[in-house]
């Protein structure tokens, strides 16, 4: 075993929000535990208590730094892009908002109302896209954020479908984090088992490498919805005939398989595929028996961790340390049908009521510009060429200072 590195303890006094980011508990999740018959010691890396209230503020924290050193964004003249699923997104309008730099964020429609309102509230502006074009449509979050940087003058994309600081901000912080917190426990001090969702992948990927590091006979599983195509092998993606190629899962799974994703042989050891209804059944129980609010991401890691551990029984074994990711919280999906119809007494994939629908898209043809409806499709391209052009345009007489695309802030320095 090599020594843990990371200083996991948080300031308690902040010179700003982003010295905020990471230094997110270990929760034990015993009377889930129970309640399956789980032998194993179950924790979860509760990603929520993280500033910006998920595990992408570490890659936004990171990646943003890193581009400044490298003089990739310089203050006072670059403007940030980036096609996210949500919550990188609020990362970086944090880490743009105390770095002053604008930034525009391309979003498929299927992404929580949530993520859009907390993104605005941090300066960002947002551009919707149709969930359903695939990554290699011009008229897909990739496809748009291409266009916006062709069109803005010193636009960047951070890219972290590709940019390597993506898994070295979980290397660096994330598995030391959870080595510390392992090694703070009487009797086994090992990290035996780590199962995470992948989206761009970067989060298993560079923690398994800490871990791996840490302790060579560590098992790393990866979870992945179905209808997305990053398990391996990769018969494992194949659908039923009939089955729906669409989740409403948001942040993990693809229809591609991103840079940062690992595919060096012993590094992601099992993969397991989850269906939506188990994902947020999963969350209900977790919130109902551990009081922690998590969201659907961390009820697809939750359910793919009791998937794999029941499938056999020496991977369950008592004394084991096994860590869950819990990507992110409630926060970003209470209007969600798969939570609010719940409460609500109604199942899963029924509609919200129609007038808590319209009140809802009210709130955004009311306030930004911008947002598009997935259901236009015969003008959807027309739509987003509309919004890049006058987003481009109003970049044009920004003056790049605190507020970002606002451009009422101070000039930046």
């Amino acid at each position: 075993m090599a020594p843990a590195t990371s200083n996991a303890t948080r300031p308690l006094v902040l010179d700003n929000a982003c010295e905020g980011v990471g230094y997110t508990p270990l929760c034990r999740l015993d009377r889930l535990a129970k309640a399956h018959g789980i032998k194993s010691n179950l924790f979860g890396k509760v990603e929520f208590m993280s500033i910006g209230g998920s595990v992408k503020d570490r890659i936004a924290k990171r990646m943003v730094e890193q581009a400044e050193k490298d003089g990739v964004l310089i203050p006072g003249k670059s403007v940030v892009i980036e096609p996210t699923s949500g919550n990188t997104g609020i990362g970086l309008a944090l880490a743009c908002a105390i770095h002053g730099y604008p930034l525009i964020i391309t979003l498929p429609e299927k992404m929580s109302l949530e993520k859009e309102v907390t993104m605005r509230a941090l300066g960002a502006e947002i551009i919707r896209t149709p969930t359903a074009a695939a990554s290699s449509s011009p008229l897909s979050n990739l496809g748009v954020a291409k266009r916006l940087k062709d069109a803005i003058p010193n636009a960047v994309i951070l890219n972290q479908y590709a940019n390597p600081n993506n898994p070295l901000a979980h290397e660096l912080s994330t598995g030391p984090e959870i080595i510390a917190a392992i090694e703070s426990l009487p009797g086994n001090q090992r990290v035996d088992v780590f199962i995470a969702g992948a989206g761009t992948g970067g989060t298993i990927s560079g923690t398994a490498q800490a871990l791996k590091r840490y302790n060579k006979d560590c098992t790393v599983v990866g979870v992945d919805p179905r209808g997305s195509i990053l398990a391996l092998p990769e018969s494992l993606n194949k659908l039923e005939e009939g089955e729906d190629l669409a989740y409403q899962v948001e942040g993990i799974g693809y229809d591609f398989v991103p840079e940062v994703l690992s595919r060096e042989p012993g590094l992601i050891d099992h993969w397991v595929k989850v269906q939506d209804e188990a994902a947020f059944k999963t969350v209900r129980e977790v919130m109902r028996m551990e009081a922690l609010l998590i969201g659907g991401s961390s009820g697809s890691a939750v359910a793919g961790a009791l998937q794999w551990l029941k499938a056999s029984p020496e991977r369950d074994v008592e004394g084991k340390n096994v860590i869950i990711m819990l990507p992110d919280g409630l926060r970003n999906y209470m209007s969600k049908p798969w939570f609010a119809n719940e409460l609500l007494g109604r199942e899963i994939g029924a509609e919200l009521s129609p007038d808590v629908t319209t009140r809802i898209h009210k709130v955004l043809a009311d306030n930004h510009k911008y947002s598009l409806s997935a259901n236009e499709d015969a003008s959807v391209n027309g739509k987003i060429e509309e919004a890049v052009s006058a987003l481009a345009e109003t970049m044009k007489g920004v003056t790049v200072g605190t507020r970002g695309v606002n451009g009422v802030g101070k000039a930046a320095a």
